[in-house]
């Protein structure tokens, strides 16, 4: 009669662990989120950038080019234990293109981890949120912010070596845009940091003005 409770207690146990261990795996589900799909598009037009093949911001802003003249779209996928998310680049393809116009104020660029409007604001990566929102909601208040969500571009770049800060930046900047929005049509480009360059030299007759006043 002993022997028999014994084995009729480890069963028990058997199968309340067994239920245990179904139902943790039941519990961990898997989120899966596109960011950056427009329309009708879908994912068989993507093609995977895997940042841990580049070692040069270069060499991945080349990558990406020939991905977007192939007529398909340059993708990264981060992935973590509860959320994969894909997000797809709307880099333009330059063949055959002299530029591309784009008006400043429908423009936050990420550069170095540093969020800046126009070369003149400078942000840390963390006010993310709050610099979203003031763009996403201005619909042409403010002539120096966004005309209107539409047209609102995310510009991405780093001075060198940069990629593996990369999936960090696009993380952060996902998950903001999410939060400020409810909405994944976001626009991202990476892009190469061209400064501006420095203002001209005064003219020589004002130098000159300017030195006899100083005379005086």
């Amino acid at each position: 009669m002993k022997s028999l409770f014994k084995i009729s207690f480890l069963i028990l146990m058997f199968l309340t662990l067994l239920n245990c261990q179904n139902a943790e795996k039941k519990s961990i589900r898997i989120v899966e989120k596109d960011f950056g799909l427009l329309g009708q598009e879908n994912d068989s037009i993507a093609i995977e950038l895997n940042l841990l093949k580049f070692n040069d911001w270069k060499k991945i802003l080349e990558r990406t080019e020939q991905i977007v003249c192939n007529d398909s779209l340059p993708k990264v996928t981060l992935k973590n234990d509860s959320v994969i998310k894909r997000i797809y680049l709307r880099n333009p393809c330059w063949e055959g293109l002299a530029c591309i116009l784009v008006k400043q104020k429908n423009v936050i660029e990420i550069h170095n981890d540093t969020i800046n409007k126009a070369d003149q604001k400078f942000y840390p990566l963390d006010s993310l949120p709050q610099i979203l929102k003031r763009d996403l909601e201005n619909n042409g208040k403010n002539p120096k912010l966004s005309d209107n969500p539409e047209k609102l571009l995310i510009y991405i770049s780093y001075d060198k070596n940069g990629i593996e800060k990369l999936p960090n930046t696009l993380n952060k900047l996902t998950t903001s845009f999410e939060q400020v929005t409810n909405r994944k049509d976001l626009k991202i480009w990476l892009n190469e940091k061209i400064d501006n360059p420095p203002p001209p030299p005064p003219p020589k007759e004002s130098v000159e003005i300017e030195l006899i006043e100083d005379e005086k």
